[in-house]
């Protein structure tokens, strides 16, 4: 069995990079995916591909359009989805995503820290399983494969 995974959350730190990392040293069977990482290719890929809009919002909207298809496909590709809450950003995009996850019926683990149980009580419940840390999502998606 493979199964692919969505690694929904902030895009500022390497959390993504040590999961894959770990999960092919412990010789996984799994194929992640993710929002689109390069900051400024995400911001941009509206007018890249629509031409420069008018203002920000126009070009705001324009962006959305395409990462939103972009995401809502790998969101639907995906068995698993886990969703990182971190401490230092906003985390707006990780809760539309975790909140498609579960609108899709999509497995999903959600990673908060503890200090945001309370803003995130609902969503913890929604989801299949709630940890605080990576390694424990990383330990959870070992033992699907026990």
């Amino acid at each position: 069995m493979e199964l692919s995974v969505y690694l929904a959350g902030e895009i500022h730190s390497s959390w993504r990079d040590e999961v894959k990392e770990k999960a092919a040293a412990l010789r996984l069977p799994v194929t992640f995916y993710g929002p689109m990482l390069d900051h400024d290719r995400s911001d941009n890929i509206g007018e890249e591909i629509l031409g420069t809009q008018h203002d920000a919002v126009a070009k705001d909207a324009a962006a959305s359009s395409f990462n939103n298809l972009r995401t809502e496909l790998l969101l639907k590709k995906c068995d698993l989805v886990i969703a990182l809450f971190g401490e230092k950003y906003k985390q707006w995009n990780t809760a539309m995503d975790a909140s498609t996850a579960v609108a899709l019926n999509k497995p999903l683990i959600l990673i908060r820290p503890h200090e945001h149980h309370h803003a995130l009580k609902e969503l913890s419940r929604k989801a299949h399983a709630t940890v605080e840390t990576p390694d424990q999502a990383l330990k959870a998606l070992k033992y699907i494969f026990e």
